[in-house]
């Protein structure tokens, strides 16, 4: 009974000695979480931008025969001056377009039909529908007077998502500044990354699923998220140049729907049809429309040479996770919602197909 009593009094001091270690370990972990969440957005922006640009970085290394630090910046500089100007240029488009909508309306500019007598005979919509539709043919300044408390609750909103797409932009400017300092230090990071895949996932898999990761975020950044980039820059500086209306906002229609995998034809083809119905078929208008819609149709080029290189990822991942991703986290989650989930269902799946082999039971001889 005395060495049953000390056994049991020693397990138990170190049960409480595991416990309290393991409670300090969880409370040390809440807080540096604690302190590092502001950037977390700002660092995963940065560890893809690093990644994906960092076969770049080495190839212009090669090339120039700089060194790690050099190449980083001048890669850095090079491509905040191919994405801000273009991308300031269709944020100044976007302002003036809304100012000018607002400006036309105040001053009884906007002119809309008269309703069809159809409309009423609507289920349940139809009356409210057609004495809505008949204010605003009739006086839409007065219909506009009765919905202010609305309209400015709609403004103010409006207003935040510009201050908030303002606010990405200066994250992903100092996120892709953060990278290029990654990138310095690309091989030890590699190094790093390796070790402590290694200690989670073992010295076997640690090296695979790295690379694992790396070819995905890698295949989503380039063949999606890059892409969707690209032509939205493309469109985006055709419809300005044209002056057509709200390209600002266009183009990041253009952004949105090449993300989500679909064609831009949906948003070219109607400006298009709108600019030969306005402007005529002239010269300059039959230029433009064959850029915007060869700019359309330049992804069909480009996914097969940037999203055959990494790995095959569902478009229906990229999708939720491009949806999710704004949803919970805005214009920054747009981007880094697909990447993150790509990584996760490869991982998923290559746990999945690793399971370990169940050894059949072997004939019993005397059987």
């Amino acid at each position: 009974m005395p060495f049953a009593t000390i056994s049991e009094k020693t397990f138990s001091n170190s049960m409480l000695d595991t416990l309290i270690r393991a409670g300090l370990v969880v409370v040390m972990v809440l807080f540096c979480f604690r302190i590092f969440s502001p950037f977390l957005d700002l660092m995963l922006w940065a560890v893809i931008l690093a990644i994906t640009l960092y076969p770049l970085q080495r190839k212009i290394k090669n090339r120039l025969r700089l060194s790690d630090g050099y190449t980083a910046t001048l890669l850095v500089l090079v491509t905040l001056c191919i994405l801000t100007i273009p991308t300031l240029l269709l944020g100044s488009s976007l302002v003036s377009s809304i100012q000018s909508a607002a400006a036309l309306v105040k001053a009884d500019g906007v002119h809309l039909p008269l309703p069809p007598d159809t409309i009423g005979s609507w289920p349940l919509v139809g009356k409210p529908l057609q004495q809505l539709w008949m204010s605003a043919a009739t006086d839409l300044p007065a219909l506009m007077q009765s919905y202010t408390p609305q309209i400015k609750r709609i403004s103010l909103s409006g207003l935040g998502k510009l201050a908030g797409l303002s606010l990405d932009f200066l994250v992903f400017v100092c996120a892709l500044i953060v990278a290029g300092i990654v990138m310095a230090y690309g091989e030890s990071g590699h190094a790093s990354a390796i070790q402590i895949v290694s200690r989670i996932c073992g010295p076997s898999k640690g090296p695979k699923i790295t690379q694992l990761c790396t070819a995905t975020i890698r295949a989503v950044a380039m063949g999606v998220i890059g892409i969707a980039f690209i032509q939205m820059l493309l469109v985006g500086l055709g419809f300005l140049l044209m002056g057509v209306p709200g390209a600002g906002l266009l183009a990041l229609a253009v952004l949105l729907i090449g993300i989500m995998q679909l064609p831009a034809t949906l948003i070219t083809i109607p400006v298009i049809i709108y600019v030969f119905a306005t402007e005529g078929a002239d010269t300059s208008t039959i230029v433009f429309a064959v850029y915007v819609f060869v700019a359309g149709l330049v992804d069909n080029v480009l996914k097969p040479l940037l999203l055959g290189r990494g790995v095959n990822v569902p478009m229906p991942v990229v999708l939720i996770g491009a949806l999710g991703g704004m949803v919970s986290g805005g214009v920054i989650g747009l981007f880094i919602g697909p990447v993150l989930l790509a990584v996760g269902y490869q991982i998923f799946w290559q746990w999945v197909i690793n399971q370990p082999v169940v050894e059949s039971p072997q004939d019993d001889p005397v059987a």
